[in-house]
């Protein structure tokens, strides 16, 4: 009797041990950071976003429309830091962290950081928050980008950072 009481209490613990292991399922569009240092080392600026896939549909004009602000990724906002005062295209901007959304057009994007931070998406976006907007021109990728992808590249100047998804991408300037 003891043995078979003993067998349906190890049972008991071991489901329960069992589903405690159980991991919730994870976003589909997983969450990256960029982190970009200068040559010395010194920390410069931070992306945190979260990368949206392509699966097959039509991104920018449809899924993302052309003319209205956009996330720039997906889940909350994107967020930038600025690890000491910068010229974000030829906007003056304060070392901080930001809120990063665009406004996709085909030919051209507006590139806008705003104060309020910890946003979902783009749903309370507050215009009169905006610290810099910037426009650059739109391009077309030489390979279809399934998972939207931001990076950097070091230019003459300072760097670039890169956004691109589906066919598009465009270049900021950060200096």
């Amino acid at each position: 009797m003891y043995s078979k009481f003993l067998i349906i209490l190890l049972t008991f613990f071991s489901l329960n041990i069992a589903s405690a292991q159980e991991f919730p399922k994870v976003d589909v569009s997983a969450m990256d950071a960029v982190i970009l240092r200068t040559d010395d080392g010194k920390s410069f600026m931070r992306v945190i976003y979260s990368r949206p896939q392509k699966k097959g549909r039509d991104i920018f004009g449809e899924l993302v429309p052309y003319g209205k602000v956009w996330r720039t990724g997906a889940n909350e906002a994107t967020e930038i830091t600025f690890y000491q005062d910068v010229l974000f295209g030829d906007k003056k901007v304060d070392a901080g962290t930001y809120s990063f959304f665009t406004i996709p057009n085909e030919d051209e994007w507006t590139i806008i950081l705003n104060q309020e931070l910890n946003q979902w998406g783009a749903y309370r976006y507050d215009k009169d928050k905006d610290i810099a907007r910037i426009k650059v021109k739109s391009r077309k990728t030489a390979a279809e980008v399934e998972t939207f992808s931001i990076t950097t590249r070091k230019v003459d100047e300072g760097y670039n950072l890169l956004l691109g998804w589906d066919d598009t991408f465009v270049e900021i300037p950060v200096k």
